[in-house]
């Protein structure tokens, strides 16, 4: 990965190679951590991160879900990633908040061990690649099901959770694919190993609902709301695998992935093999959102107070 200059950790900037935690730190060992990934893109306005108070309040409500309280303000960690951008004079980077259990006690009761929070930005490019966003990627339905609501707490971005993704990324990536895709605990489309995913039939989009176990996306919702600001209907159901087949189109949303078109599911071409008119559109128009490009979705725009400095 590109590396930055610095990382805020624990209400410091500290050289990113200095960002170091104990060897024994709770979250390491037992995956007691939440976090967040969001992007800041460069607009008219200069940098601005994007949906930038949603990210943070998810972080909040999934830090509250596993019982760790952040012990800075919404809007100290707001400020405190604005000076980091600027600090690194990034004009585009992806941004990751974490907090986590951090060293001080051993064993499953974490509520002991101290509540650290750190904060690293970088520039990251297009997750899936800029192929991949352009022509589309080919997934595979994984064998392994996405985690149900009465084990762990899917709305929660929780570190250890990802494990779940983990083994489905490396399972569709062994087999020559770029994602996976999940089902739920009965077998109904839930997500990406780090997606929400969508299917379009008939000129209807149609997308699993929350309590397929899905996470509730920061750029789910903003798909959704200019979907329907573009005039297509939005159903939100439980989606059966052969659908994925049938679709006119499908394509997955993420803040690392942007809006990726899927042009393939389990060697099946969706709809001729390339990316979908609809598809088309949304990734356009989403693109000019993040890019401060559409006026309808300023307020989504989170301006870096402090400017830049690189050319």
């Amino acid at each position: 990965m590109e590396q930055a200059d610095l990382i805020w950790h624990n209400g410091e900037m500290v050289a990113w190679e200095d960002a170091k935690v104990h060897v024994l730190t709770h979250g390491l060992h037992y995956g007691t951590g939440v976090f967040e990934g969001i992007r800041a893109y460069e607009t008219p306005k200069g940098t601005a991160i994007f949906r930038h108070h949603d990210h943070l309040d998810r972080l909040f409500k999934s830090a509250e879900l596993y019982y760790m309280p952040i012990p800075y303000t919404l809007e100290e960690l707001r400020q405190a990633t604005h000076e980091l951008i600027a600090a690194n004079e990034l004009r585009e980077c992806y941004i990751r908040p974490i907090v986590f259990r951090g060293y001080g006690q051993m064993g499953l009761y974490p509520l002991d061990a101290p509540v650290e929070v750190s904060i690293a930005v970088w520039p990251w490019g297009a997750y899936l690649g800029d192929e991949g966003k352009a022509n589309g990627i080919r997934a595979k339905v994984a064998s392994w099901r996405r985690i149900p609501h009465d084990a762990l707490i899917p709305h929660a971005k929780a570190s250890g959770q990802y494990l779940n993704s983990v083994l489905a990324k490396i399972e569709a990536s062994k087999a020559g694919y770029q994602e996976a895709i999940l089902l739920d605990s009965h077998g109904f489309v839930c997500e990406g190993s780090g997606e929400n995913i969508y299917v379009v039939r008939e000129g209807v989009i149609l997308t699993p609902p929350q309590t397929a176990g899905i996470l509730d996306g920061i750029n789910r919702k903003s798909v959704i709301r200019i979907a329907r600001d573009l005039g297509y209907e939005v159903i939100e159901r439980d989606l059966a695998r052969a659908e994925l087949y049938l679709a006119d189109e499908v394509f997955m949303t993420g803040t690392a992935a942007e809006l990726v078109p899927v042009r393939e599911v389990d060697d099946h071409a969706i709809g001729d093999g390339q990316p979908g008119p609809i598809t088309a559109e949304l990734q356009r128009v989403f693109d000019d959102t993040l890019h401060g490009r559409d006026p309808r979705y300023a307020e989504w725009l989170d301006v870096v107070a402090v400017p830049t400095k690189a050319a």
